[in-house]
């Protein structure tokens, strides 16, 4: 079977980026991160790579895990993006 190949969204390994990042900085593992976030810890490991088009409820259970807020996250794709501010 021929595989397919798949071009990453660049919004989606960003944000992916921005959980990583924080989690690192709130020294979690992704299992730690998992369990905080009633998540498998595979589905983080596939946020971090991009690799999920993650819901509105599982960006939030995230940010809960993280201690944070929803908006924190999105605030470190700006950069990234050139995102204006209000």
């Amino acid at each position: 079977m021929a595989k397919i190949i798949t071009k990453k969204s660049p919004i989606k390994t960003a944000f992916g980026k921005a959980v990583r990042k924080l989690r690192l900085e709130k020294n979690l593992s992704q299992e730690k991160l998992a369990e905080l976030s009633g998540l498998h810890h595979n589905y983080i490991s596939s946020v971090e790579r991009g690799d999920r088009n993650i819901t509105l409820e599982n960006i939030y259970r995230i940010a809960v895990g993280l201690s944070s807020h929803p908006c924190a996250l999105f605030h470190r794709l700006d950069d990234t993006f050139n995102i204006p501010e209000d």
